[in-house]
């Protein structure tokens, strides 16, 4: 199976393609059905309660989708009403938009989910402008309203409570995707021909990836009591299996080395091709794990292959090794070697996942207590809604921000644009403006060419293909590829989402040319109020952000090179402890990471040092990435005790130092450090173990650079 097949088979398996056939169904079967039956105004209204909901069903634990549903409807019913009430007086709808849009935004202060449910809420206020029911047709209105939400929510529940694991396998098959990516990619720094820059960036691009889903993966599974109880062996596979990719992503991690030195003194070798080779092979071989875990078929792999090819790289290195081809030693192609080794291994425990006979004897006790731990837990609390009244709330500049637009917008539509479905300039305002500018400009660009795109396309489809059935049939496809994409590709959701409305317009008698002359200028009209809005109205740069992400990064590394120190000194920690450390490292450098990112796509006068941000978000991940190495090599030589001679407490002792010194320039005030506690007496010193000498030389260099980039960020 090549990339592609292996692309389309995680996209058909995937979470996103199953929701996306699910919205599909929960919005035309209503309006199909009634419309058989000459009820077309109340089977679309059913839809549109099936559509406001769907917005809230993003993936995560069965109650947490549940609890997001349920506030939709609630939420949905309570606009319908607001709505059909105010829409008696222009100036009193005017009063409703603007309040609505302030305290819908609001909820993003109880977390994504929430957000979700106001921009349910907000949608179906849009939606109900073109026309607004009559304060007697209201409660029926909002009744079918209701029931379209539930009959989606019903659908969605039904589907989870049939096939239980699925989403779970969805969820842990796209991080270990995501993680054979990143394997992938490093295999390029053991190419001579690519630059080490670009790849740096490439690399630290898709830790954001392999973050994001790792997170998806651990909320759904840790989250859910089904799972982290499960006495059978489905629900311990899973839990054992994701918790094998993340000790799989650090091993990936740790294989740090000076690329610029390997590839000057082995290059004309030839073995660095070989290395380069070998570690493509794995990770198409964890690419294939993952499909398989993902679409829940059997897979046996081609573990001896790999070893196999591990033996030949071996024989190859001892070749270079024995022979006259080098002037130095190929201690560094040992250690090549030697993580290969262990990443090969921690494959084929990823292939137990399918050997039920293994894990159902794996112990069956609970740890969902300890699982928990590894969630970030959101309360709801009245407090925190108004402890974000204030301007210094990111929220509550959005709010704000989102209010005016949404106001603008709606003067815009009501006195200068008269279009049948002007309505469309305020519902481009409520999906285009983000919290961030760089992601509001990001998504105006890509809905005005996906706009312009799908026009053509649809205008095509209606051309060359003048039967019903077929144009049905079409405007089925495009839905269920606009709706799989929305999480992922904005630009193709919008594709295929303007062409598939063009087409069902189409089916309700207006003509193709004015619908799509209409949707073109309110979409350049709400997009430039919106680029306007997140430009001009308390605008959220990231390069304002950034010192946050950073100091939590440092405060995470320190954390972590700490934990390292206490081991060296005969105080381990126990491995949950361990895995929490870790998982802060990897998410604060992937939060550190995203940021960065977003800040490159901001008007260069926003950018704060740029080149020096990038600097510091690579130190920060070799950094992480040596503790991890020096922490899993002193894990695997228990329960012998390294030497911690004084030369190799100074380096430590320096490292700690320089990066609490470089956390005090990018955070005030910091909390006063603890000093570095002694060695306990019954530590044993061994033979002086140079390598572990310069191992933390190194960790005291990188933190000393970091330092360096520090000075220059703060000023």
């Amino acid at each position: 199976m090549n990339q592609h097949s292996r692309q389309l088979r995680y996209f058909f398996s995937g979470q996103n393609f199953t929701d996306g056939v699910r919205i599909t169904v929960s919005i035309l079967l209503p309006a199909v059905l009634l419309g058989q039956w000459g009820h077309f105004a109340e089977g679309l209204t059913i839809s549109t309660g099936a559509v406001c909901v769907s917005v809230t069903d993003t993936p995560g634990p069965a109650a947490h989708r549940r609890n997001g549903m349920l506030a939709a409807l609630a939420v949905v019913a309570l606009t319908a009403v607001l709505t059909s009430v105010a829409a008696l007086n222009i100036w009193t709808l005017a009063l409703e938009i603007g309040a609505l849009a302030f305290a819908l935004t609001m909820l993003l202060v109880w977390g994504a989910r929430a957000g979700a449910v106001g921009t349910a809420g907000l949608l179906n206020v849009v939606l109900l402008l073109a026309h607004p029911p009559t304060l007697a047709a209201a409660p029926l209105h909002a009744g079918l309203l209701l029931l379209g939400g539930l009959w989606y929510a019903g659908l969605a529940l039904v589907a989870y409570q049939v096939r239980p694991y699925r989403p779970a396998q969805q969820a842990l098959g796209e991080s270990i995707h995501a993680l054979a990516r990143f394997l992938e990619l490093k295999a390029r720094f053991y190419e001579p021909r690519t630059d080490l820059d670009d790849d740096y960036r490439q690399l630290v691009a898709q830790q954001v990836v392999v973050n994001e889903k790792q997170e998806a993966a651990r909320d759904f599974l840790f989250r859910t009591r089904q799972i982290v109880n499960e006495t059978t062996s489905t629900g311990r596979r899973l839990v054992l299996t994701f918790v094998e990719t993340v000790d799989l992503y650090e091993r990936i991690t740790v294989g740090y080395y000076d690329y610029s030195a390997v590839r000057e003194e082995f290059a004309r070798t030839g073995v660095l091709a070989d290395v380069a080779r070998l570690i493509r092979h794995v990770a198409t071989e964890l690419d294939h794990l993952g499909v398989a875990i993902q679409a829940n078929h059997a897979y046996h792999g081609t573990g001896p292959e790999l070893t196999a090819e591990w033996e030949r790289l071996q024989a190859r290195i001892s070749t270079l090794e024995a022979g006259a081809e080098l002037g130095t030693n190929t201690r560094v192609l040992k250690k090549i070697l030697v993580n290969l080794r262990d990443i090969i291994r921690r494959v084929g425990n990823i292939r137990r996942y399918f050997d039920e006979a293994l894990t159902a004897a794996a112990p069956a006790a609970s740890r969902a207590a300890e699982h928990h731990r590894f969630v970030a837990h959101q309360e709801i609390e009245l407090r925190t809604f108004a402890q974000n009244l204030t301007m210094s709330s990111a929220v509550f500049r959005h709010a704000v921000r989102m209010t005016m637009a949404c106001l603008v917008a709606f003067i815009v539509a009501e006195t200068l644009w008269h279009g049948q479905h002007n309505y469309w300039i305020l519902m481009t305002v409520t999906i285009m403006l983000k919290p961030g500018f760089s992601l509001t400009r990001q998504r105006n660009t890509e809905r005005i060419v996906g706009t312009l795109a799908g026009g053509a396309l649809g205008g095509a489809v209606l051309w060359a293909v003048p039967w019903p059935d077929a144009r049905f049939a079409i405007l089925v496809v495009f839905m269920i590829v606009a709706y799989s994409f929305q999480r992922t590709k904005c630009l193709v959701t919008v594709v295929f989402l303007t062409a598939y409305l063009l087409i069902m317009f189409r089916f309700l008698g207006l003509g193709f040319l004015g619908v799509a002359q209409e949707r073109i200028v309110d979409t350049l009209v709400g997009c430039g109020i919106a680029f306007g809005a997140g430009y001009l109205l308390f605008p959220s740069w990231e390069s304002e952000q950034l010192t946050d992400y950073m100091a939590a990064a440092l405060r995470a590394n320190l954390a972590y090179l700490r934990q390292l120190a206490d081991r060296l000194a005969g105080r381990p920690l126990p491995p949950h402890e361990y895995r929490l450390l870790r998982k802060n490292v990897y998410v604060s450098g992937a939060n550190l990471a995203a940021a960065f990112q977003r800040m490159l796509t901001e008007p260069k006068s926003k950018q704060h040092h740029p080149e020096e941000t990038h600097e510091f978000v690579v130190l920060n991940h070799i950094l992480s990435s040596n503790i991890a190495a020096l922490t899993g090599t002193l894990r695997e030589a228990a329960p012998a005790v390294p030497p911690f001679p004084p030369e190799s407490r100074r380096a430590l002792t320096s490292a700690v130092a320089a990066l609490g010194k470089s956390l005090g320039r990018i955070a005030p005030a910091p909390e006063p450090l603890p000093e570095l506690g002694p060695a306990e007496l019954n530590v044993p010193v061994l033979t002086d173990d140079k390598s572990l000498l310069e191992q933390l030389t190194f960790l005291q260099k990188v933190s000393t650079d970091i330092g360096k980039v520090t000075e220059v960020l703060a000023r």
